[in-house]
């Protein structure tokens, strides 16, 4: 099942930002996306699910909004690699 979420946002916000109305949108939801990727809350494949593209697609464009492909806690790294 396949649930819809509105948001709602001031008629003049696309062109504040010099985007189209469907830009925003997919950029909105992409940065939904990555912030939640992020915040640990959300796997690569879902993320990559919600805006609608392939697993790698979602991983290359991280690099745009800052975020690292790699979501370890410093912790979580070291643990890994010790049992590796």
């Amino acid at each position: 099942m396949v649930r819809k979420m509105e948001i709602e946002y001031p008629d003049t916000l696309p062109d504040v930002l010099q985007k189209s109305v469907d830009n925003f949108e997919k950029e909105a939801k992409m940065a939904m996306a990555v912030k939640l990727f992020e915040l640990k809350r959300l796997s690569s494949g879902m993320a990559a699910e919600i805006v609608g593209m392939r697993r790698v697609e979602f991983l290359k464009e991280l690099e745009k909004y800052e975020v690292s492909i790699i979501n370890f806690e410093p912790e979580e790294l070291a643990s890994d690699v010790e049992n590796a």
